[in-house]
């Protein structure tokens, strides 16, 4: 049986003995079930970097991925992580979210009750960007990739009105032109995001 035709019986007897559809382990690996599929079908091949995040995710080498037989000390070592759910993912950032406003209530609270005059409601502007961080994390390790560019961008100009805010209420002072930065920096975002869909377009596994 030649390489690629092992690897698409390897890939599929472990995820079949995992009990994961097609779509789940895309999931799991943040690609799509049609990648997914077509290395089950023997059409193309996970690159290395993939083979080992499989090998990894089931608890074997990237050698017992390349091979027709298996000694039996080479079985998967353990037993694969059912897949959170999205709605799961949902919470879990939802929550990660919640708690920065949680720590920026306190601190309201804390500085409030300290000194009256300190602004303390200035804890939930910082708030927001660092809302948009916790977001940008999570969905970079679950949620889909093209959303980051969106996350980034609203996280460069929370930053910038943060920054505006805190200047005028404690400085007094108008810096309304720090907006202008916001300008070349969403250009650049928009480019990207542009490079990075166009790498998109281009076939994710190694064709052989």
């Amino acid at each position: 049986m030649e390489l690629r035709g092992v690897i698409a019986k390897n890939i599929c007897s472990l995820r079949t003995g995992a009990g994961l559809t097609q779509l789940q382990l895309a999931e799991i690996l943040n690609y799509s079930d049609k990648a997914v599929s077509k290395w089950e079908r023997g059409e193309s091949v996970p690159d290395i970097f993939m083979l080992k995040r499989i090998a990894d995710y089931f608890g074997v080498s990237v050698d017992y991925l390349l091979e027709s037989r298996h000694p039996k000390s080479e079985e998967p070592t353990c037993e694969p992580k059912a897949p959170l759910s999205k709605r799961s993912r949902a919470i879990i950032s939802f929550l990660a979210a919640t708690l920065v406003w949680l720590v920026a209530t306190v601190v309201f609270v804390i500085f409030a009750i300290a000194n009256p005059d300190a602004h303390a409601w200035l804890s939930f502007i910082y708030a927001i960007p660092l809302s948009a961080i916790v977001l940008l994390v999570f969905n970079s390790i679950w949620g889909k990739k093209r959303l980051n560019y969106l996350i980034i961008s609203i996280l460069v100009w929370t930053v910038i009105m943060a920054i505006y805010v805190s200047v005028s209420v404690l400085l007094g002072a108008n810096i309304w032109l720090i907006f202008i930065l916001g300008v070349p920096a969403e250009i650049i975002i928009l480019l990207w995001s542009g490079m990075g869909i166009k790498r998109k377009s281009i076939p994710e596994e190694v064709e052989q």
